[in-house]
């Protein structure tokens, strides 16, 4: 039997997951809500997680928790080819599977099958946004600016907690700008974000 652990933010689509891997009888699967605590001691150790590409905040980490550290098991995430940054952001923190949210229903189960080996398993219609996410334009200082901004925090803000002066972030932001070809600030966060990338 191969454990098998969905983590969705919501109730319906994640008992539908649940529903369509117990399909399998070589599955044994349950569910957590992202954030949820970790395990209990008695718990059997989780071999495979299939989590939603939209909890992934940073590499390898769902929400604030980084589960794959603390609960074990191998990362099979699940996305599409409009978000290049949860792409490059589960590949970088060490999913094995990444999964078209607009694939057939069985492949899941083979990724989940193919990771629990220890193989990896990309799903082919995410090959090439894979490879426009490692083309990420911006630096990593230009994004934590931007982040922020996106967050509502005016330049002052932005510029007191990044320890830069408000010119150097003007200068971060103009930058920015251009690179992801926006025609202002507003615009460049929405790029970033409906790329997946903030």
């Amino acid at each position: 039997m191969v454990r098998t652990v969905v983590v969705h933010d919501e109730e319906l689509l994640r008992s539908a997951l649940v529903q369509l891997l117990r399909s399998d009888a070589a599955l044994e699967v349950s569910s957590r809500a992202p954030g949820a605590g970790l395990p209990d001691r008695d718990e059997l150790p989780t071999d495979v997680w299939v989590v939603d590409g939209d909890c992934l905040w940073g590499p390898g980490q769902t929400h604030d928790t980084s589960f794959r550290a603390q609960r074990g098991g191998r990362l099979v995430v699940l996305t599409t080819a409009r978000r290049p940054g949860i792409l490059r952001r589960a590949f970088d923190g060490g999913a094995l599977g990444l999964v078209d949210k607009n694939a057939p229903a069985r492949r899941l189960i083979t990724a989940v099958h193919t990771v629990a080996k220890g193989e990896r398993f990309l799903d082919e219609t995410l090959s090439v946004a894979l490879l426009e996410g490692a083309a990420m334009p911006l630096t990593t200082r230009e994004l934590s600016v931007l982040s922020l901004a996106s967050q509502g925090a005016p330049l002052a803000e932005v510029a007191a907690r990044l320890h830069l002066s408000r010119g150097t972030v003007r200068n971060y932001i103009a930058a920015a700008i251009r690179k992801v070809g926006a025609r202002n600030r507003v615009d460049a966060i929405r790029i970033l974000q409906s790329g997946g990338w903030t």
